[in-house]
């Protein structure tokens, strides 16, 4: 049975039911009925009202199950309650929660690209401003655990996921590679095939080949642009020579 849509797919007018029919009988209701709020939400908004239900509105179970961070599931739930006509206006801005750095152990002559950017993360006080490809600015921050980095539109990611980026760079040609694309290609399709940056966070994640993930390169190429350790060009990105030299 097909799922139920609430657009037009030829002029994004809302839908309405006009038929309903009782699959044992045959028995046909003909009317103008309309879809409810909850029949309007995205396929992504009705899977994170069912998991903020199934953890009964505890945000940081939910965090968990999603493996998201605070001000991301903050932002996903004004998201929602503005879709369901419960709130009003655009969602509120999110920022990463303060947080005291000064107990998480760096290594700052290590040369891995998980220590370099920790480092430079703690340096500067837990929090940063890294520029994407196209200009736009994202807030980052190290995680009170000191495993891993924050990012409002990422799940947290484990520093580690640098060094195997990094170790993708190091065997190939010209130390670069393609950016790939996690989004719309699943592990092993082309244009996410392994030896792209896509295909690499997605194994390190632990995805198989066939299997989907999530796009985060957009932003870890931010990151180790901002650390010096890579350049990030349009649709690639490569080691730097300061880098290469350190190694």
């Amino acid at each position: 049975m097909s799922t139920l849509i609430n657009k037009c797919p030829s002029c994004r007018t809302d839908l309405e039911i006009s038929v309903l029919r009782c699959p044992d009988c045959g028995l046909e209701l003909k009317n103008n009925f309309e879809l409810s709020v909850f029949d309007r939400l995205s396929e992504e908004k009705t899977a994170f009202l069912m998991a903020f239900l199934r953890n009964r509105g505890n945000l940081k179970n939910l965090q968990s199950e999603l493996r998201i961070s605070y001000p991301l599931a903050k932002k996903k739930l004004d998201e929602l309650l503005i879709a369901l006509g419960i709130a009003n206006g655009e969602p509120e801005h999110t920022e990463l929660e303060e947080m005291d750095v000064s107990s998480i152990l760096v290594d700052h002559n290590s040369t891995k690209a998980s220590e370099i950017i920790k480092s430079k993360l703690v340096e500067a006080g837990g929090r940063a401003m890294i520029r994407l490809y196209g200009g736009e600015l994202r807030e980052i921050a190290a995680s009170p655990n000191g495993t891993e980095f924050l990012c409002p539109q990422l799940i947290p990611y484990s520093y580690e996921v640098f060094d195997a980026i990094v170790d993708l760079l190091l065997k190939s040609p010209g130390y670069r590679a393609k950016k790939g694309n996690a989004r719309n290609c699943k592990l092993g399709e082309p244009g996410c095939e392994e030896s792209t940056v896509a295909g690499t966070v997605l194994t390190f994640m632990g995805k198989k080949p066939g299997e989907s993930g999530l796009d985060p390169v957009f932003i870890l190429a931010a990151v180790l642009e901002w650390a010096g350790i890579a350049t990030n060009g349009r649709g690639e990105i490569a080691l730097t020579a300061s880098y290469r030299r350190s190694l």
